[in-house]
């Protein structure tokens, strides 16, 4: 059987990158000498994992994947959407068309490169050329280590210095912007036959009510981001993580945009970096503490506990209106998940990664690093993590950043009244119980 495009075939693969243009992946597979076809695979290995049928993240994603295939269809191309495990669609891929080479964008997760790593051995065995580029991150794994030892940086102060002064170098491509969309015009491959998208239903889920945020870039609110990021009643942050997340915004874009107009927010785009390169390089963190000995610590993990953190009854306002913000919304103010978070490791004494995998059930804007990193940091078992004796208290957390009460009785309308409940645990005595915990595996100090 004569297989399609005999004269070749570059296959794009779509994954964290879903735009058209500044796509660093998308340009060098343009600028092969070959025609493009332009792919993506809802992976079931991921969907396969997610509880919730109305994941509100699998909607946006399957809204986004549909106008990708119009847009690429406009120009006269497509876009192959698939469904299933990725080496497995690409290899039957293989038998259909003549496909040369295969182009995409990395990826640091631990799935990812295990992932990517059986593809490129499938492309290896098939005599296909895979190549992979740099593009949800400004600086990947091995750019910004110490100039000494030439080792990753596990402290933030220190990175983010030599993250900044990459940046300046003359011959840096930090920033620089990959025109592909230019390059799209007569390039694209379209196979015969009817190829059809996959429904929402055939992949197992429903539609989600649940509103997505803007991608468009708030300069305004960006110049005020260090005066306003601490108030959840203010709309102070940016909502763009979702955005960073799928790749519908570069983060070259956002920050070229955002470098000259607030140093606090392209400061968080230089965390964002950090946590990644972390992850990269110590893939532990994935299931283990940064700092193993903080897996000893005597976890109460009482179920009954962490249902009434989940549902937002905790009976501490603050932290209750930032847990029913997230199961209402997808979202949590920055501010909020910090003191959720110290909540849950440090009051309730529960394991961290029990609150990990429940942000990254519910938070429009998960991202592994990033949530893995915060979390971390949350439990002080982290890089830069907030030391063990420093906890958060919920009401001068209250009193600071939510004064008036407006975002708690936003979110938390029965506060003051008899139908609101008792706190579960006593502050004082949790700061205690915490301290002991921790200090019976700690030195002091540690």
């Amino acid at each position: 059987m004569k297989k399609m495009g005999m004269e070749g075939v570059t296959l794009y693969w779509f994954r964290r990158d879903l735009r058209l243009g500044d796509n660093h992946g998308l340009y060098q597979a343009l600028k092969s000498s070959h025609p493009v076809l332009p792919i993506f695979i809802f992976d079931t290995t991921i969907l396969d994992k997610l509880e919730d049928n109305y994941d509100a993240r699998v909607t946006y994603l399957h809204d986004r994947i549909a106008t990708l295939k119009l847009e690429l269809e406009a120009l006269g191309g497509t876009l192959l959407v698939m469904h299933g495990v990725p080496a497995v669609v690409l290899s039957q891929l293989m038998e259909t068309l003549s496909v040369r080479e295969i182009f995409l964008n990395k990826d640091y997760e631990g799935y990812a490169k295990a992932r990517d790593a059986e593809v490129a051995e499938l492309c290896r065995h098939r005599g296909v050329a895979f190549l992979s580029f740099k593009d949800h991150v400004i600086f990947e794994e091995k750019e910004v280590v110490s100039k000494g030892a030439g080792t990753p940086y596990t402290v933030f102060t220190p990175y983010s210095k030599a993250w900044k002064e990459k940046l300046g170098q003359q011959d840096s491509v930090g920033l620089r912007s990959f025109p592909s969309g230019s390059l799209l015009p007569g390039k694209l491959y379209r196979p015969n036959g009817t190829w059809k998208m996959p429904s929402l239903d055939n992949l197992g889920f429903s539609r989600s009510g649940i509103n997505i945020p803007s991608c468009h870039i708030n300069r305004d609110l960006v110049s005020r981001y260090s005066n306003d990021r601490n108030f959840p009643s203010q709309s102070g942050t940016s909502r763009l993580g979702i955005h960073l997340r799928f790749g519908t915004l570069g983060i070259r874009e956002l920050a070229r945009e955002v470098q000259a107009l607030d140093g606090t927010f392209f400061n968080e785009l230089i965390w964002r970096d950090f946590y990644a390169q972390i992850l990269a390089n110590f893939p532990h963190v994935e299931r283990e503490s940064f700092r193993r000995i903080y897996d000893q610590i005597p976890w109460k993990n009482r179920l009954d506990y962490f249902e009434r953190w989940k549902t937002g009854t905790t009976g501490f306002p603050l932290v209750d209106a930032g847990m029913r913000e997230l199961a209402a919304t997808g979202f949590m103010h920055n501010r909020v998940r910090m003191l959720t978070a110290s909540f849950l490791t440090k009051h309730l004494l529960t394991d961290w990664r029990w609150g990990e995998a429940w942000f990254a059930e519910k938070l429009l804007d998960f991202e592994l690093a990033s949530n893995n990193g915060g979390w971390q940091w949350a439990a002080g078992c982290g890089t830069d993590a907030a030391p063990y004796f420093r906890i958060f208290s919920p009401q001068a957390q209250l009193e600071r950043f939510d004064p008036k009460l407006v975002y708690v009785r936003q979110w938390v309308p029965e506060y003051g009244s008899s139908a609101y409940p008792e706190p579960i645990i006593d502050h004082r005595k949790a700061v205690a119980e915490c301290l002991e915990a921790y200090q019976s595996v700690l030195k002091p100090g540690g």
